[in-house]
């Protein structure tokens, strides 16, 4: 059985759930400026999700990391490092990729039940 959290729009879900898995985006819930703060957001907002998916994230497996401007990635860096679980810390991965609006970064999640 799949299990779908609503999302900010009919068209997607902030998370599925099947097998033991979660699978999560986060983003920034306020288009703040910095990327170090819309980082802090999404971090935010991916612990509110996994909360609600029945996780945290000590239970992250992987994560890749959508970025607007690879050359702010140190920001995001700090952000990250601030956040991670240091005992418990998932696979990550950067990517540079043109995103919609305002948006900085954008967080997609893999994390165990």
């Amino acid at each position: 059985m799949i299990v779908r959290l609503p999302g900010q729009r009919p068209t997607r879900c902030r998370a599925a759930i099947h097998g033991g898995l979660v699978f999560a985006v986060a983003v920034a819930s306020n288009k703040v400026s910095s990327m170090y703060e819309q980082t802090r957001s999404a971090l935010a907002d991916a612990d509110a999700t996994l909360a609600e998916a029945g996780t945290d994230k000590s239970r992250i497996l992987s994560a890749m990391v959508y970025v607007a401007d690879m050359k702010q990635k140190e920001e995001m860096n700090r952000a990250w490092d601030e956040w991670a679980d240091t005992q418990n810390p998932p696979m990550r991965a950067c990517v540079g990729v043109a995103l919609a609006g305002a948006s900085l970064v954008e967080i997609v999640l893999t994390a165990a039940k």
